[in-house]
């Protein structure tokens, strides 16, 4: 497996976008938020993921674009994870949800734990 996040992993669809926020569920491990739903897409790989920073905590665009960059790089390196459990198409949107810019391996580390709380999520509710 690359451990990369091309254009086809990535979730771009207002449609798909609208539907995960109406009818997905929800995880928190703070200060990362996943909203997940499984849903049929596009994509070829198991999962397409986008990143959200809310303008009302980061005024200053390079902040938010610096956040999501570390949100994406981080959920990059850990993807294999979901990869490999996950059976059917997911769909997610992992917000950021502090006011203060944390540095990328307390991120990473979060974003750890978030995953692995996904996995634990849908292998609970397949049974």
């Amino acid at each position: 497996m690359r451990f990369t996040l091309g254009r086809e992993e990535r979730l771009k669809s207002r449609k798909l976008i609208g539907k995960l926020y109406e009818e997905g569920k929800s995880i928190k491990v703070f200060p990362l938020r996943m909203v997940y739903l499984q849903t049929e897409h596009t994509s070829n790989y198991p999962a397409q993921v986008g990143v959200s920073v809310p303008k009302r905590n980061f005024k200053r665009a390079v902040d938010r674009n610096r956040i999501k960059r570390l949100l994406r790089e981080s959920y990059r390196k850990e993807k294999h994870t979901v990869y490999s459990e996950a059976n059917k198409p997911f769909v997610f949107m992992i917000s950021y949800l502090a006011k203060d810019e944390w540095k990328y391996a307390d991120i990473e580390m979060k974003m750890k734990k978030l995953l692995s709380n996904f996995i634990t999520e849908i292998n609970k509710n397949e049974k």
